[in-house]
């Protein structure tokens, strides 16, 4: 009876043996298909589901942002049609404008005439060195 109780203990190391390198093989067959997949994915210019979702959110809040202003322009465009409606003797008087000045009154730029005869605003001095 040894010789089977050593017939099955052999038999189950090489059995134990086999299922480790299937395992084994297995995993390095997933990482080759993995490899694969990705390098496939990147080939495409794909993004990922992170990215997609980022995109879609800002496109989202633009969407509302653009319906929002479109509700402002409206109600400005209804003002504006209610504004020109209305009859030109409701609307304010024209604001009137000042009397012009005469001329050689102070706001008339003095001048003061220099050593050389030249003529220069009051406001500058004549150099010292002629």
């Amino acid at each position: 009876m040894q010789t089977q109780s050593k017939f099955f203990d052999d038999l189950a190391k090489m059995a134990s043996g086999a299922m480790s390198a299937a395992s084994g093989l297995r995993e390095e067959v997933n990482q080759l298909i993995q490899q694969q997949f990705d390098r496939f994915m990147s080939s495409r210019d794909l993004v990922s589901r992170e990215e997609f979702a980022a995109v879609e959110a800002m496109a989202s809040k633009a969407r509302q942002e653009q319906e929002k202003l479109a509700k402002q322009l409206a109600a400005l465009e209804k003002k504006l049609a209610e504004t020109a409606k209305e009859p030109k003797s409701a609307a304010k008087p024209a604001a009137r404008k000042p009397a012009a000045r005469p001329k050689g009154t102070a706001t008339a730029r003095r001048t003061a005439t220099s050593r050389r005869g030249k003529t220069k605003p009051a406001d500058e001095t004549p150099s010292k060195d002629g």
